[in-house]
């Protein structure tokens, strides 16, 4: 048995000697971590705690054993390419301490330059974030970064506070001194002790994401998809660049005249969200654990690892990749929900049905080169199946890669596309349309795939808004930028009037089938009454045949407005259940 030795060193730093090794980039960030900057708020707590003289935690690092693969905190270029260590805990007291020491932005989760603001005010060494009446205060140091960031000396930025708030209120000698002793204690914050942990160079990325688990209680666990971006970083950075690049411009809307992008109105997706894309295009798997390995270059027979293996494997992901990141293929795909009568991400209950269905596109576009229009309905088809069922909700790697399984004997088109309608008509049977779907229509939350479902159906067939000649799908388009929103959810029952009726249960009352779609002004109007008393008096403004269309559209049994409340909606869930089973089959076919 081999001798168990530490895998770490303990190195002391003080606060400045931190920064200007963040500054010259010989500590950088790795890509285990994702990207994330604390709030205003959480940064003023360190503050207030350094300021006290409190400990604030070591920092963990990770002596580099590689030549690339680390990001830099800050923006801008550093003196050395590759950091000697890099930030595996501490990452975010480091970031919020460099950006407001340096008085410079960091880049955040959403891909965005921000800066951090915190105040400081002497009298009392209290920290706040800054804010407008904070500005305006003389009793404050608006912004702290000003102290190291300006390259002023000490004396003459508190001389220069001084003035400012003497003429406001003129202060003693006492006082004067006190609030110069507190700013140069703020001051000498550059000097706070920092303890940390280096892990040695000879320890890979799965222990080190390992020891980050077992230290941090409360970091977020490491999964495949960390790891393997970390290979990327290291083996194929252009790579990772582009997937960021990708998820950057998916935030971003461009401008009238702006090249091409990834912006839409369904999804934002994050680097390990397209990766497990391009893993399941390029290698047919939806778990990712195995994937790790073979990127390594690792035999699954013999353990052994191979450089040349490695690069093998990375170019089949390199392919994929580049399949995936094809943004006409993203919004031909994106066009195959619209067609399926989802128009945004509120219609979107699964990113991961949306993501995979994207995974079987590119397949049966670049694979089995099925004809466009006919891809367009099968996948319309499959992304709305594999929603309102939660095919992905539950074990989605799992789930995926028997998808992904029962694609490897196909060789043709229209095997493809006949194996995805087979998987849909195994689920969809006549029991799930006639007694599983009503049963799940019995709820009352507002982010239901079954809703949202009955949205898209609706969309399909054209459906009038209720009590409007205006079509749900003109109304939803989210291109629209209203100051207030066109179409409300509105109680059929109103709430306050089954309150008045002794239904007090909200569960019961905001009942999906109890809701409807309206105009704001027709809500408005409808107020609190109750459907014998509103209905009639809408109902003068249409003709007999527009509005039996309409309250059939609306799964609104006829003479809806005469029922009881309790036997109302079992019957408007069913008249649902058929809206939604009517939608999905004018997907079928060519």
């Amino acid at each position: 048995m081999s001798e168990l030795k530490t895998c770490f060193k303990r190195v002391d730093y003080d606060l400045s000697g931190l920064l200007h090794y963040i500054d010259i980039g010989d500590i950088g960030l790795p890509d285990i971590q994702r990207p994330f900057v604390w709030s205003n708020a959480k940064v003023r707590d360190l503050f207030d705690s350094m300021y006290r003289g409190f400990p604030v935690g070591y920092l963990l690092f990770w002596e580099n054993g590689q030549t690339n693969g680390a990001k830099q905190i800050g923006i801008g270029q550093k003196q050395r390419v590759a950091p000697a260590r890099l930030i595996v805990d501490g990452q975010q007291r480091l970031t919020s301490l460099y950006a407001v020491f340096r008085g410079k932005p960091v880049l955040d989760a959403d891909y965005r330059t921000r800066p951090i603001a915190i105040a400081f005010r002497p009298r009392d060494g209290k920290f706040e974030v800054t804010d407008a009446a904070i500005r305006r205060d003389p009793e404050w140091v608006a912004d702290i970064s000003e102290l190291w960031a300006s390259g002023k000396p000490v004396y003459q930025l508190v001389k220069g506070f001084l003035q400012s708030i003497s003429a406001k209120s003129p202060l003693t000698e006492q006082e004067e001194a006190d609030v110069a002793h507190s700013l140069d204690r703020l001051f000498d914050l550059q000097k706070y002790p920092f303890t940390a942990l280096e892990i040695a160079p000879s320890v890979d990325e799965e222990q080190v994401a390992d020891i980050f688990v077992r230290i941090n209680s409360e970091g977020v666990k490491l999964n495949q998809a960390d790891f393997i971006l970390t290979l990327l970083s290291v083996f194929w950075d252009e790579g990772r660049t582009a997937l960021e690049q990708f998820c950057r411009s998916s935030r971003i809307a461009p401008g009238t005249e702006s090249n091409p992008s990834a912006f839409n109105h369904f999804i934002q997706p994050d680097p390990d969200q397209l990766l497990r894309v391009a893993i399941a295009v390029g290698f047919k798997r939806g778990r990712l654990k195995s994937v790790y390995q073979i990127l390594r270059g690792k035999d699954v027979e013999t353990g052994e690892f191979s450089g040349d293996r490695r690069d093998a494997q990375f170019r089949i992901l390199q392919d994929a990749q580049a399949v995936v990141l094809n943004l006409t293929s993203w919004h031909q795909f994106l066009s195959a929900l619209v067609g399926a009568g989802f128009r945004s991400a509120e219609m979107i209950s699964s990113q991961n049905a949306l993501l995979y269905s994207y995974a079987l596109y590119l397949i049966g576009r670049n694979e089995f080169r099925v004809p466009e229009h006919l891809l367009q309905k099968a996948i319309g088809r499959w992304f709305f199946a594999a929603s309102l069922t939660g095919r992905y909700t539950g074990s989605p790697e799992s789930v995926m890669d028997g998808d992904l399984n029962r694609l490897r004997p196909i060789r043709t088109a229209e095997e493809f596309v006949r194996l995805l309608d087979e998987i849909i008509a195994s689920e969809l049977t006549n029991d799930f349309w006639s007694i599983t779907l009503p049963s799940n229509l019995a709820t009352s939350s507002a982010r239901n795939p079954e809703l949202f479902a009955y949205v898209a159906a609706q969309n399909r067939l054209s459906a009038p808004v209720l009590f409007s000649h205006k079509r749900i799908a003109e109304l939803i388009d989210p291109v629209l930028r209203t100051k207030k929103k066109p179409l409300e959810r509105h109680h059929l029952f109103p709430r306050a009037w089954l309150e008045r009726q002794g239904i007090d249960d909200r569960t019961a009352i905001n009942q999906i089938a109890n809701y409807a779609l309206l105009e704001w002004p027709d809500n408005i109007d409808i107020s609190d009454s109750p459907p014998h008393d509103y209905v009639p008096l809408i109902k003068a403004r249409f003709s007999d045949s527009e509005w039996e269309a309409m309250g059939a559209l609306h799964g609104l049994p006829t003479g809806w407005e005469g029922l009881s409340y309790h036997d109302f909606l079992p019957r408007r869930r069913e008249q649902m259940a058929l809206i939604i089973r009517r939608g999905f089959e004018t997907l079928s076919g060519p």
